[in-house]
């Protein structure tokens, strides 16, 4: 819309690659290599329970999942920020890496909400669940009225990738 909103069926799954491909753009544009292997996996079964458990290289040592942010009655998650998930359906997130992400939100002027989705699995779940033993995290845009006429903002959009794109910087 005019105003920034962006209103479609399965933003979690097209906001992420948005949030993805924008980092990428980004990393490119700045000539960085990250320090470590960085892999990008595109799921759409993470409701499920799937997602992830088909596969990851075996050297995994951490795992973010790009996804969305619950907006709702009792969340912190707005439509124009990033989602930290601290917790979720299958349990709590690594804190290391959790707080790291935190961390680098607060370093790069980054509009972000710690949030728990008590009703919420993602593909770092599914993963840990199939036998990963890595650190792993969720991030993703606050997403309005999911599995429905979802909602979020540009702005979500935006601040997701920023800090997607510091996470793989290793800012």
């Amino acid at each position: 819309t005019k105003s920034g909103f962006v209103k479609s069926r399965h933003l979690d799954d097209k906001a992420g690659v948005a949030v993805l491909y924008s980092a990428l753009l980004k990393l490119k544009e700045q000539k960085i290599n990250p320090e470590y292997d960085t892999y990008y996996f595109i799921s759409n079964n993470e409701e499920v329970g799937h997602g992830a458990r088909a596969g990851y290289p075996e050297d995994t040592a951490e795992f973010l999942a790009v996804d969305m942010g619950a907006v709702g009655k009792g969340q912190t998650s707005k439509e124009d920020n990033v989602a930290i998930c601290i917790k979720d359906s299958s349990g709590p997130y690594s804190y290391e890496l959790t707080m790291r992400l935190k961390d680098i939100a607060i370093k790069n002027n980054i509009n972000y909400a710690m949030d728990i989705f008590p009703h919420y699995g993602s593909d770092a779940s599914a993963a840990i669940s199939a036998g990963l033993n890595a650190k792993h995290a969720l991030i993703g845009p606050g997403i309005d009225a999911s599995h429905a006429m979802e909602r979020t903002h540009i702005k979500g959009i935006e601040e997701s990738a920023r800090l997607l794109y510091h996470y793989i910087a290793g800012d």
